[in-house]
């Protein structure tokens, strides 16, 4: 469903009474901007950035880290010197950090410095803000000990790393309120150490972490089976918070919330955002924290309490995937789908700008109605919005249903909506009509970081 749909002006009660839609500063139902961006990304870009990676032969944790033809050491020095190459084009707007630690564990045998190489684009007006797009850069052959064979990793993971650089290069030189972190991580494949480095970094720092979006395996459109489908893209979600305590599972099991995590959230605005901007390619939600049995570097993130997604190509070919080369065999350039790869970047970068330039998503949701006939939906103010939009579903709606329009106010009551019956939520639109993803009411839709965190 359209965002046009999604936005009726429609009467509410709030706390100066009644409260016309034509209050809020008018709402565009689309950005032009955004349309920019989905035909933006350039296949040759991803094309130059997927064949220089896989140039260095393999780019296995546990490789060479001095060689400056080959291994991982190699690999993350190019990255940096391509952001720096961006940064340059934008004056300067760039700030590069190679955030590291040392690991040892079942896949690394003797401890190994695990280096990621981020590029940090602050935000105008809420720095402390962070929109995160990560992707990995090491590759790994049939032996996940094998540092020695040659590993191309077009797909798993040169393709997201290309999306996220192609998306630095592209949002580089556009106005971000919130800031953009675009990070190149090592260790994913020895035991997503990659991720945990990043994210340990994000709570150090304080960053407030608001999405992290880990592309992994996004360049191929062709199944193992043999269907092509260069039109969708899977996004994988936790339904509920990885790290919430006992005494808030016990709130949500009763009041609900199973379905409506920040992660999950996020995956909707994401729909919502390519249903509007990109006609020829879909979200597909999927209502896992990951692929069945597998995982990536968004649950490192999950688990130090941040809203977190994975984005995965539809249909995975797994002849091209964690093999060594030989005949029908291997993640070679060979099996990218440029276009498709395109599309996918598109996607994160029309998310990365949305997100930044939105107002951050309220906090503080709350919902009363017991006994009444009326619900009333409650929030603490966030900087930057110019109004609100209340939303609700039925509670076994996988999209958000209904949306109702309200000014700068701090609650507003639904008449004949039912409590008992609806799913509901709030987001936070700007002057300029960017909007925040939607936030569930209490702990298990906050996207502020879990008070269950470590």
């Amino acid at each position: 469903m359209s965002l046009a749909r999604l936005l009726p002006a429609l009467v509410l009660l709030a706390s100066s009474g009644a409260a016309l839609a034509a209050e809020v500063p008018a709402q565009p139902a689309e950005h032009p901007e955004l349309h920019a961006l989905a035909s933006a990304p350039s296949e040759q870009e991803l094309r130059a950035t997927i064949t220089a990676l896989v140039g260095f032969g393999t780019r296995h944790t546990l490789s060479d880290t001095r060689s400056d033809k080959r291994g991982i050491g190699a690999a993350r020095r190019w990255v940096q010197t391509r952001f720096e190459r961006i940064g340059r084009d934008c004056g300067g707007c760039l700030q590069i950090l190679t955030p590291s630690q040392e690991f040892s564990g079942e896949r690394v045998p003797k401890p190994v410095e695990v280096m990621d190489v981020v590029a940090i684009k602050r935000g105008t007006g809420d720095p402390d803000r962070m929109i995160v797009i990560t992707g990995h850069l090491d590759s790994r052959a049939s032996d996940v000990m094998d540092a020695r064979h040659d590993a191309p990793g077009a797909n798993d993971d040169a393709s997201g790393v290309a999306a996220l650089i192609e998306a630095a290069r592209l949002l580089s030189k556009q106005d971000n309120r919130a800031t953009l972190v675009f990070a190149a991580l090592s260790g994913e494949e020895q035991g997503l150490y990659g991720g945990k480095v990043l994210a340990d970094y994000a709570v150090a720092h304080g960053w407030r972490v608001e999405a992290e979006l880990n592309n992994d395996i996004v360049g191929n459109s062709r199944g193992q089976n043999g269907v092509r489908d260069s039109t969708v893209v899977r996004v994988f979600s936790e339904g509920t918070k990885s790290n919430e305590t006992l005494e808030q599972a016990a709130y949500r099991r009763y009041h609900g919330g199973e379905v409506d995590s920040p992660s999950r959230n996020l995956a909707r605005y994401m729909e919502r955002l390519a249903d509007s901007y990109l006609p020829d390619f879909r979200v597909r939600m999927v209502y896992r924290t990951d692929r069945y049995g597998r995982g990536g570097d968004q649950v490192p993130f999950l688990q130090a309490g941040f809203p977190a997604v994975r984005v995965t190509e539809g249909h995975e070919d797994y002849t091209r995937q964690h093999q060594d080369l030989r005949p029908g065999y291997g993640d070679t350039l060979d099996g990218i789908d440029f276009r498709y790869l395109a599309r996918v970047t598109a996607l994160n970068a029309i998310t990365l700008a949305s997100l930044a330039r939105a107002p951050a998503p309220p906090t503080g949701v709350d919902i009363k109605g017991a006994l009444a006939t009326d619900t009333t939906v409650m929030w603490h103010k966030v900087p930057g919005a110019a109004g609100y939009r209340v939303h609700w579903r039925d509670t076994t709606a996988p999209q958000w249903q209904h949306a109702r329009v309200v000014g700068d106010v701090d609650h507003a009551v639904l008449q004949d909506v039912v409590i008992d019956d609806w799913f509901f939520g709030v987001s936070a639109v700007s002057a300029d009509g960017y909007e925040s993803p939607v936030v569930f009411p209490g702990d298990a839709g906050s996207f502020e970081r879990s008070p269950g965190a470590r």
